[in-house]
């Protein structure tokens, strides 16, 4: 359908913070439309068939917080069956001597005692005012603390000297994972079958100096009365969509929340019977550049490798295939080299060179954990913010996102009505 040229509320993004705002403005019967740079509906959270009996998550595969989690309930309401086997974290099956067990009992000791430190530092932070790095709650000396910053790289896809005490222990996690069998990026397509999407439609410009705000499109140009902008915070610190007025606030808070990086890539596996389903893969490495292998998940013939922070950026950086060669000679390098030949390149993700990501989820640089609210704010009762990276306690995770899509629009009904 064309573009109209007018309407009460239009969305900027297709992904988990535009599809919650999308419904909650449906469930007030509100004009709106959903405007999309890409082709499909997701944003960060993107299922393929990486081969015919293989399905890839290249972005959020995993239901976090899953008894809060609003997708849980998304997907009974669609029909996505719910994968509720343990994630391969910590104690899961762990195959290879690369990671003894004594020495891997040592090493979770040594992270437990990591994020003990951690809460302490917070609660001090709060009380001083004063923040730091989250690499300061290392232990001097302690010889995992290169692995215990590979953690990091995962979960805020950003090592700990860039990410603040104060914001990474605001993110709650009540530890209950599960996944979606069909895929997460899957159920937020079947999620956003019913709305009014416009795709291909990349958002330029936001003009908010008149009374109705006016945005320039790839496909013209519309007027709305509010405007909800839910893009990752890369691309309005960077000037991907700009405001006119400036909003030099809104740039300044993103660009102190900027998206880390979390890669992945899947691996073909011959043999794949001989491995456990949902095992651990993880080599003692003492680096902080090193990969983890999530093998045969959901029991499929495949490895899925993970890769975060700088290092995932090399990787990239590398080209196409340098994810998988890396895994490839890393497992090798686990388990001997006469298991090459039952690993096959299947498909990496590649999200800090995606032009409509620029990275995986945010964190907030050290001393600016208050930058989510700033972020989150509205602007003259008419321009509305959403994403996980508004989300005071979710961020980096879909549901954060759709939540915040959510309060969006309680605001926006909360302008209208005033």
């Amino acid at each position: 359908m064309p573009l109209p040229s007018s309407i009460e509320v239009a969305i900027i993004g297709a992904g988990a913070a535009g599809l919650g705002a999308a419904h909650a403005l449906k469930r007030e019967d509100r004009s709106f439309v959903v405007l999309e740079a890409r082709d499909r509906v997701g944003g960060r959270g993107h299922t393929i068939m990486a081969a015919p009996d293989v399905t890839f998550d290249l972005g959020c595969g995993w239901l976090h917080s899953a008894d809060r989690n609003v997708f849980v309930k998304i997907a009974e309401q669609l029909g996505f069956a719910i994968d509720r086997t343990l994630p391969p974290w910590r104690d899961r099956i762990a195959v290879g001597n690369a990671f003894p067990p004594a020495e891997r009992a040592e090493f979770l000791h040594s992270l437990d005692d990591f994020f003990d430190r951690l809460e302490q530092a917070a609660k001090e932070a709060a009380r001083t005012g004063i923040d730091r790095p989250a690499d300061f709650c290392l232990e001097p000396g302690n010889r995992w603390n290169p692995m215990i910053d590979a953690i990091s790289t995962y979960i805020n896809g950003r090592e700990l000297d860039q990410v603040s005490i104060l914001d990474f222990d605001a993110y709650e996690d009540t530890n209950i994972n599960w996944r979606v069998r069909r895929g997460y990026g899957a159920l937020m397509g079947a999620y956003g079958a019913s709305l009014p999407l416009h795709f291909n439609c990349e958002v330029t410009l936001i003009d908010h100096s008149a009374k109705r705000l006016r945005i320039e499109t790839s496909q013209g140009t519309l007027a709305a009365d509010k405007v909800i902008v839910t893009v990752p915070t890369n691309l309005i610190a960077q000037g991907a969509i700009r405001f006119v007025p400036a909003l030099p606030d809104k740039v300044d808070a993103a660009a102190h929340l900027p998206l880390g990086l979390a890669d992945k890539v899947m691996l073909a596996l011959d043999g794949a019977e001989q491995m456990p389903a949902d095992g651990n893969l993880r080599g003692m490495t003492m680096r902080t550049e090193m990969g983890t292998y999530h093998l045969r998940p959901f029991g499929q013939p495949c490895i899925e490798g993970f890769f975060g922070g700088r290092f995932a950026q090399v990787l990239e950086d590398a080209g196409d295939g340098a994810m998988a060669a890396h895994a490839i000679d890393e497992i090798v390098s686990f388990l001997g080299n006469d298991f090459r030949r039952r690993l096959k390149p299947l498909k990496e993700s590649r999200w800090a060179h995606d032009p409509f990501a620029r990275g995986s989820y945010s964190h907030a640089l050290p001393g600016h954990a208050g930058k989510r609210a700033v972020l989150a704010a509205p602007v003259d009762g008419r321009l509305f913010f959403a994403g996980e990276a508004t989300s005071p306690n979710f961020f980096t995770t879909a549901h954060g996102a759709h939540d915040s899509g959510e309060r969006a629009v309680r605001e926006v009904m909360g302008a209208i009505n005033k």
